[in-house]
């Protein structure tokens, strides 16, 4: 049976962040993800995941400065020193919370920019964050991003992020496999999971084309969660999705998957 972790980026935003975990434990999740720690001293984060007996499957590089259009560093010529400086920020949350795995953000690439020198960059310094990750065990993730939300991004297509894992060459090194992203670019998302199964060590949810709770749209995802028994994934599944009202209004979608205690 799937597990699912719900994402306090996009769930319960209702609420303070800080009082997100204690939703999310209440609604019957027993893990949670969300985009960036950074704002937080990671023993306060520490204690309210073990507050709530929570555990943290999920985080992300810092994004770089959003304002100015940035989404990631690792893949920006010339931002080296940056990116490393995230890539060692981000092991140490990772270390303090027990998480198993960090999703390294690459970049958005400007028009009219040499896209091979940013994957060049981005290949170098995914070497040297997999090499500071393994000895702990962690896990890198990379996401494939579609070009409505996130324009530009290096990455578009499952089967750039599959080929970019390849030319990286690290054993701790996976995809990201966001199933709202890849119905919107890739489609077939049964082959994506049943050929690809091992490549992928995260997987995301959300309804296509609205980003929405699971239960509407193209996406059937009782049939897709069976698939993923079928295949043997036994990794967490992100709910990163924008609910339609209160989250606790919309989660009867959730209610068969719960993990009874």
């Amino acid at each position: 049976m799937p597990k699912f972790a719900a994402n306090l980026t996009t769930l319960f935003t209702e609420l303070p962040f800080a009082e997100r975990f204690a939703a999310a434990a209440d609604a019957g999740f027993r893990a949670v993800e969300f985009m960036f720690p950074y704002d937080y001293p990671a023993s306060q984060i520490k204690t309210w995941l073990d507050e709530h007996q929570l555990q943290l499957v999920l985080f992300n590089t810092a994004p770089g400065n959003v304002a100015a259009g940035e989404w990631g560093v690792t893949a920006i010529p010339g931002r080296e020193a940056d990116a490393r400086a995230d890539i060692d920020r981000a092991l140490s949350y990772a270390l303090a919370l027990n998480c198993p795995q960090v999703h390294v953000m690459a970049a958005t690439v400007p028009p009219g920019a040499d896209r091979q020198r940013y994957a060049d960059t981005f290949i170098h310094n995914m070497r040297y964050a997999a090499e500071r990750f393994a000895p702990h065990g962690i896990n890198l993730l990379i996401e494939a991003l579609n070009p409505t939300t996130k324009p530009g991004y290096l990455y578009a297509s499952q089967y750039q992020t599959l080929e970019m894992a390849e030319q990286i060459d690290r054993p701790n090194v996976f995809t990201q496999l966001d199933l709202f992203h890849a119905q919107r670019v890739d489609g077939n998302l049964t082959h994506l999971i049943r050929h690809y199964a091992g490549r992928y060590a995260h997987v995301q949810i959300a309804s296509a084309s609205d980003r929405h709770e699971p239960d509407e749209g193209e996406i059937y995802y009782p049939y897709l969660f069976s698939l993923l028994d079928e295949v043997g994934y036994s990794g967490w599944v992100g709910c990163e999705y924008i609910p339609r009202g209160r989250t606790n209004e919309g989660l009867g979608w959730f209610a068969p998957w719960k993990i009874k205690a």
